[in-house]
């Protein structure tokens, strides 16, 4: 006889996989409520202690940032404990008026800090990098002046805001002062970012570090600090651009007989020689004395090139023959010697009516003088000199 094959009722398998699914279902249930829990109780108002663990974080921040829109990126790079914290930090900081709001920069945290102190180090200018503010009239190298202190230039001023001892320790390298030159010396002018209007002017400067002057404009610039030179150069380069055509720059130079680059450099003349209010009478003079193929004879022109300036230059640094010396050579200087302004440039894109080659200070509250004939502009300087604004000896 053929052998039976025991066979299970369908029912007990039923009852079996029933029972499987009913156990899954649990466990599954007993899983999302120990999450919430957690998540809740734990996670969601959990806040570390103290000022970190060491391991430094940059937090970018944009104009018009608000704490809350910043917390997803505090918590994916494990700088606070929770959302909840977070805000809790910031509503206590505006009660107490100690929240002055969100400036636009890079700022420097660590992992696991509290609530607050993430707060106290995003209004923090100390840790606030990648920011820099050009006054008008600064160089790219330090300036030494005598019987004063040094003045930073915007070479030091990016290496300082692209790292900060005892608090980006762990992340790229700083941006040195050297690396800035070498950059700019050995990359082609249009990679660097240099305008094309000014490619030309900046390549016959050769490895010349300073071949860049002038093109950085004045003002707030926004770089990550921890980017390579290029990259920053690049970025500060291409912003200042947009910032100087936005005058009309391209335009007006058509109607005022020059080229972009000179009136840049132009303006960066005006920057350093006129006093407030006298701009545009200041490049009328300019533009009359180049009309008149007449040497500028401008000291700022001098003091570019010298190891330690001085309002009044001496012979001996008016007769070095210099790209920018304009006692030594006609017309401009081969660059600007500083960043213009937007007011100095304008001032060179609409400049005053007048039949100027002269122009002196005279007092200390700063009045010029501005004369046609040269006996006149000699009795100017007398009344400068008895003034005490020039120094009879130079």
């Amino acid at each position: 006889m053929p052998r039976k094959i025991r066979t299970e009722p369908r029912y007990r398998r039923r009852r079996q996989w029933s029972i499987a699914i009913s156990l899954a279902l649990v466990l599954l249930l007993v899983f999302v409520v120990a999450y919430v829990y957690y998540q809740r109780e734990v996670v969601g108002t959990r806040d570390y202690e103290g000022e970190g663990n060491g391991n430094a974080v940059l937090i970018r921040v944009d104009e018009g940032d608000t704490v809350s829109g910043l917390i997803p990126k505090l918590l994916e790079d494990d700088v606070v404990g929770s959302r909840s914290a977070m805000l809790s930090a910031a509503d206590e900081a505006e009660q107490h008026g100690e929240n002055r709001g969100l400036e636009a920069g890079y700022y420097a945290l660590q992992q696991k800090m509290s609530a607050d102190a993430a707060m106290n180090a995003l209004t923090d200018d100390e840790r606030r990098l990648g920011v820099i503010d050009i006054p008008t009239g600064l160089t790219l190298e330090d300036i030494t002046v005598v019987g004063g202190e040094t003045r930073d230039g915007i070479f030091t001023s990016i290496a300082d805001n692209s790292c900060r001892e005892g608090l980006t320790d762990g992340l790229e390298d700083c941006v040195s002062v050297d690396a800035l030159r070498e950059t700019i010396a050995s990359t082609p002018a249009a990679e660097l970012g240099v305008p094309e209007w000014a490619v030309d002017n900046v390549e016959a400067r050769g490895d010349d570090p300073r071949r860049i002057e002038g093109l950085i404009s004045p003002g707030v610039h926004l770089f990550d600090p921890t980017a390579g030179p290029q990259e920053i150069l690049t970025s500060l380069l291409e912003d200042s651009a947009e910032v100087y055509e936005g005058t009309g720059l391209l335009e007006a130079s058509e109607g005022v007989g020059l080229t972009p680059y000179e009136m840049v450099t132009a303006a960066s003349l005006i920057e350093r020689e006129a006093p407030e209010g006298d701009f545009d009478k200041v490049a009328r003079v300019i533009l009359n004395r180049l009309d008149e193929d007449q040497q500028l004879e401008f000291d700022s022109t001098v003091n570019y090139d010298v190891a330690a300036q001085e309002v009044a230059t001496t012979d001996e640094d008016r007769g070095r023959d210099t790209p920018w010396n304009t006692y030594a050579k006609k017309g401009l200087p081969d660059t600007p010697i500083a960043s213009p302004g937007i007011t100095a440039l304008q001032a060179v894109e609409h400049p005053a009516e007048g039949d100027w080659l002269y122009f002196v200070t005279v007092d200390t509250d700063g009045r010029t003088v501005f004369n046609r004939s040269f006996s006149d502009h000699e009795a100017a300087i007398e009344e400068s000199r008895r003034n005490g604004v020039l120094d009879s000896a130079r």
